[in-house]
């Protein structure tokens, strides 16, 4: 066989020959045509019978697979696996043959053949087949990739039900595209109905192929989680700011909403991560969001550094000779995956060296155990988060029944070792016939169709297997010991529901999805909350069947054991402060039901923490004790303790604040509730200059009686001109360009319409009906009660004199 072989015609002469002597056959096409499956058939049939490992995989891109080819591919031998890809709307084009021999031989063959008999015959094609041993590095390259997408979470096990589905999908779009369908099947359903060989089409439907997906192709757009995400990073970067993370829930798309970010706004990208997998995952995400631009990985295998948007692995661009491989502004926005990792020096030199317009954040755990400051690393802008449960109030995740199940277990008498407890000793204790009773008992209690168990120790996570296994489970240990291939083929059987339960090592914590796990088993004692919220957003996605996911936690008296509690609690941030028992106030439809043994240690272990909110309470109380009286927005800005715009980012707004530490009068509550959207408005409104709180403030000068009532530009022009001028730090940031020069000489007229233009004409557009301005006045759709006023007036100035105080003093920061 030559090494490297140009095939232009009949290439069904090169693989027939490869099918009859290869013990492995590996075929991925976009699209397969029943002519070519009946050409290929027998001759896979044939290497079935004699034990050969066959996989196939076919797209559906552009509904132009039949379905008929793929009730073929079912009918040729029960032991063939074939799968379908779900594109999406998303360009599928690979066409590649591999062929692996007994000998340690093997081909590979790469080109522009899909499986029709037309590319197989008649056709005008391009391939080039390889010799595996000629590049031995490329073809297990090219198995692993294979085999990737072979599992990958895009792809259906090929069945009758699936078929089914896939043919009405197929149906509408011959109905809706019936002339760029008829360009690329013509001349297939010609061959099977005895049509001669000769006149091809093949070359045209090229054409047709693009000018289809240009049709069928679905334009993303983002979900409603997504867009109020987007909106509130659009108002980061319209005040200024140059860093932000965005906290949401494991399953709302996290990396879908940093390519959303990234299209049509920055030119060039870097996604940086720790894992393999979240950058495959991640580089596929952006390019069905963003099909025109190119992508390449930057890790240990592949320096794709010319790439628009690269997907780097942490391991390798956190060395200095890899970093300087790129300028530090060569990329616009830079995306940290899982951003509670980046308070390692790995990421901290990165994040020093690189410049970008924009760093993102997104992580769904932001929390750290180990006292370092996550926050700290985007300015403390916190622009948009959701945690799980009010995901799943929403409908967004799926709910939960927690079971708690006492373990006796006195881990008081094994050694601490700071960041764990001493192995040895840990297995003594977990390891005995005795405690996998225990834990096989309460799986069977509350158990569902699909488990992952989180274990401390490879050790255990086998023990635990075989145990369940000799019980009648199926179940199998996975850990980093395992080999990639055997742990993408345990995740296939798992979603599969060939397997009941898989006992893991912190292997399923983060970049691995399988919506269908609807148990969760924790037989480990809990040390970081991180890694629980991790473990626990395995089994929340969303999918088909599935009413809620079980959790089964064994609680003893480790340290921390009471730390995941508060992961559960729906009043926390919503309540009046901390919970009074040991059992959280979870979300509707979701369950919580400890052993009485449980509720007993709990209120044992009670510990005193101090999460976010507390630490901003007990920041805002320090700073009330020495003023003697409540602080005001601007003071709690200039001289508490804690950053101001957490109080924001964590309550909404300061008022929402107080009114959860209780510090707001009844009176103030009702007041500030009945105006709760406007006061929202006007805390969070995007500010690119100081104009619209300069107008605020103007028609605050009016008094508590009449200050909500139209303002006209020319009312208005006065107050601009002294404000802006007063002060040489507001001339400075606000009165640069060419355009204010009216607003500097006073041609009250010319400031007149400047108002009209920018804020008043901006601020009626972007505030979803709350402000208006009808060209003879700039109003708010606002009525206040009468005894309202004094509080909702003394409100608003205080949010309009933050945020002018805020904005110039980060303008004076940047010049």
């Amino acid at each position: 066989m030559p090494d490297i072989k140009l095939i232009t015609e009949n290439l069904a002469d090169e693989l027939i020959p490869g099918i009859q002597q290869a013990s492995g056959i590996y075929i991925l096409t976009s699209f397969v045509m029943d002519s070519g499956v009946r050409i290929l058939a027998p001759h896979l049939r044939e290497a079935l019978d004699r034990g050969a490992e066959v996989k196939l995989l076919a797209g559906d891109y552009l509904f132009v697979t039949q379905p008929q080819a793929l009730r073929t591919l079912l009918s040729i031998h029960p032991s063939m696996e074939a799968r379908l890809w779900r594109s999406r709307g998303t360009s599928f084009h690979p066409k590649a043959y591999l062929f692996d021999y007994m000998n340690g031989e093997g081909k590979f063959i790469v080109g522009s053949s899909n499986l029709s008999r037309s590319a197989f015959k008649m056709g005008l094609e391009w391939n080039l087949s390889v010799n595996a041993q000629l590049e031995p590095f490329t073809f297990q390259e090219a198995l692993d990739k294979f085999m990737r997408n072979f599992y990958h979470d895009q792809t259906s096990t090929l069945t009758e039900g699936v078929i089914a589905a896939y043919e009405q999908e197929y149906m509408r779009n011959r109905q809706q595209y019936p002339e760029l369908v008829r360009q690329i099947v013509e001349e297939e359903e010609a061959d099977l109905g005895g049509a001669p060989e000769g006149d091809c089409q093949e070359t045209s439907a090229v054409g047709a192929e693009e000018a289809a997906a240009s049709a069928t192709s679905v334009s993303l757009t983002p979900r409603p989680v997504q867009a109020g995400a987007l909106e509130a990073l659009e108002n980061a970067l319209d005040e200024g700011y140059t860093r932000a993370m965005v906290v949401m829930a494991t399953g709302l798309g996290k990396t879908y909403l940093a390519a959303f970010l990234a299209r049509g706004r920055f030119r060039r990208v870097l996604f940086v991560a720790h894992r393999e997998e979240i950058l495959l995952q991640a580089k596929q995400s952006f390019l069905h969001v963003m099909p025109d631009k190119t992508a390449g990985l930057y890790n240990g295998f592949a320096k794709e550094d010319e790439a628009e948007l690269v997907f780097a692995s942490i391991y390798t661009l956190g060395t200095k000779r890899h970093r300087e491989r790129f300028a530090p502004d060569a990329f616009d926005l830079i995306v940290v995956d899982e951003f509670h990792h980046a308070a390692s020096k790995s990421y901290q030199a990165l994040l020093d060296y690189f410049q970008p317009a924009f760093l993102l954040g997104i992580t769904a755990t932001p929390e750290r155990l180990d006292g370092k400051d996550v926050y700290a690393l985007c300015d403390g802008n916190v622009a948009f988060q959701i945690h799980f449960i009010e995901a799943i109030q929403k409908g967004w995740l799926s709910p939960f029944r927690y079971y708690g199940v006492y373990d006796d277990t006195d881990y008081s008498q094994l050694t601490w070792l700071g960041g764990g407890y001493d192995e040895a000793e840990l297995q003594a204790v977990q390891l005995r016939e005795e405690m996998a009773e225990r834990i096989h008992a309460a799986w069977l209690r509350h158990r569902q169709t699909r488990t992952i168990g989180f274990c401390s120790s490879i050790a255990q996570a086998n023990f635990l297997a075989r145990f369940f296994a000799d019980q009648g489970a199926t179940a199998i240990g996975l850990s980093s010991e395992s080999s990639p291939a055997q742990r993408r083929e345990a995740v296939r059987r798992l979603a599969a529901g060939e397997l009941d339960v898989i006992f893991t090592v912190d292997l399923f914590n983060e970049g691995v999805d399988i919506p269908s796990v609807d148990t969760l088993l924790f037989v480990r004692p809990t040390q970081s909350l991180t890694i629980f919220t991790q473990q626990v957003g395995r089994g929340l996605r969303l999918h088909e069947g599935k009413e809620s996911c079980v959790i089964v936690d064994l609680i003893g008296n480790y340290r921390n054991a009471d730390i995941k509690l508060s992961l559960f609690d729906a009043g926390t941030g919503e309540g009046k402060g901390k919970r009074s028992g040991v059992l959280p106030s979870v979300p509707a439809g979701c369950l919580i039901d400890f052993e009485t043994g449980v509720i007993d240690l709990l209120q044992e272990l009670a510990r005193k923490r101090q999460p976010r909110k507390e630490k901003l309470l007990s920041a805002y109380r320090e700073l009330k004790e020495e003023l003697h009286r409540r602080p005001t927005y601007v003071e709690l800005h200039l001289h508490g303790r804690e950053n101001s715009r957490e109080y924001k980012q964590e309550f909404g707004s300061y008022a929402a604040f107080l009114g959860w530490a209780e510090e707001l009068e009844p009176n103030e509550q009702a007041a500030l509730a009945r105006c709760r959207d406007w006061l929202l408005e006007a805390e969070s409104t995007g500010m690119n200059k100081s104009y619209k709180m300069v107008l605020l403030l103007a028609m605050l000068e009016r008094g508590p009686e009449r200050w909500e009532q139209p303002i006209s530009s020319l009312e208005a022009a006065p107050f601009f001109h002294r404000y802006l001028t007063e002060k040489e730090y507001r001339r400075k940031a606000d009165l640069s360009d060419r355009k204010m020069s009216a607003m500097v000489g006073y041609d009250e007229r010319k400031i007149a319409a400047l108002i009209e233009e920018m804020p008043m004409s901006k601020w009626s557009g972007s505030s979803k009906g709350l402000a208006f301005f009808d060209g003879r006045g700039f109003g708010f759709q606002l009525k206040i009660a009468s005894e309202d006023r004094g509080i909702i007036h003394r409100r608003a100035r205080e949010i309009a004199e933050y945020r002018l105080h805020a904005y110039f003093e980060k303008k004076a920061d940047v010049k």
